[in-house]
């Protein structure tokens, strides 16, 4: 009797999924893995060609993940959305590699996923991210709560795939969880420069492909000025101390450099 319980309860028990897109993670990789590989039924991840030990560190975590190899296309979400098409489960946890998912979360999402609730008859969820920065998790300037939907079931959701900044669109009911996911994009200043790079020459090759026009003045004047006081003082990034300021500082700088790319792309584009 107890068994046949224990077949009809996993029957009828949803099921997740944990989709990924990975290169050269390896050192990223326990944030994610190690914080659902206890819990959820399978993980999808999508490689873009690791050079490093990214899929080593993948086959480590045992049956539940499922490699796809492809390329590694500039606009990463290709991949992600790969991992969607190929899940398999009820439900859908969209993670990053350098994201972990809280214990709290963790009991949030299960009880979402498995038990017939009044908040589980949304369809996706937005989930407020903690993001690391300079030695600690930014609370202020913005980014905090960061929120994200990356909890759907399966069919509802996809990544339109055209900009770097972009959410999933979701056909259906959209929901908040009340834990957050934490975010370790930046354990390093290093690799914060690192996807400042990538994702300034990102922005700079969209304004330049969709015809959109970048002024100097506005680049080097006032969108650093509007984009400082706006993260430090209205947001209130100076509560963060030192990371606070480096955060605002930079994301200021950022449209200066974008304009910069941007130019060298026309005259590379003219002398063609």
């Amino acid at each position: 009797l107890c068994s046949w319980y224990s077949q009809s309860w996993h029957i009828f028990m949803k099921t997740i999924s944990v989709c990924l897109a990975t290169f050269n993670e390896q050192d990223n990789l326990h944030h994610a893995l190690g914080s659902v590989v206890e819990w959820v039924d399978e993980i999808v991840a999508v490689d873009g060609g690791s050079t490093d030990d990214t899929v080593k560190k993948l086959k480590e975590y045992g049956n539940k993940v499922r490699i796809i190899h492809t390329d590694n296309p500039p606009m990463f979400h290709i991949n992600k959305q790969k991992a969607i098409n190929e899940a398999k489960c009820d439900w859908i946890l969209q993670l990053d590699a350098d994201e972990a998912v809280s214990e709290q979360l963790r009991r949030e999402i299960q009880k979402i996923v498995h038990e017939d609730s009044e908040q589980s008859t949304n369809d996706a969820y937005w989930i407020a991210r903690k993001n690391w920065f300079v030695g600690r998790f930014l609370s202020k300037g913005g980014q905090y709560p960061d929120y994200t939907i990356r909890l759907y079931r399966r069919g509802v959701a996809h990544l339109p795939c055209k900009s770097v900044h972009e959410n999933v669109t979701v056909n259906g009911s959209v929901g908040y969880l009340k834990h957050d996911l934490l975010h370790y994009a930046d354990p390093t200043f290093s690799r914060y420069l690192t996807r400042w790079n990538r994702y300034t020459s990102l922005d700079a090759h969209d304004a330049h492909t969709s015809g959109h026009k970048i002024g100097m003045i506005s680049s080097f004047v006032v969108k650093p000025l509007v984009t400082f006081v706006s993260l430090y003082i209205r947001h209130r990034g100076y509560v963060d101390g030192f990371s606070g300021f480096v955060f605002a500082l930079f994301s200021a700088l950022r449209h200066m450099v974008i304009y910069i790319k941007y130019t060298e792309l026309k005259r590379a584009n003219k002398s063609v």
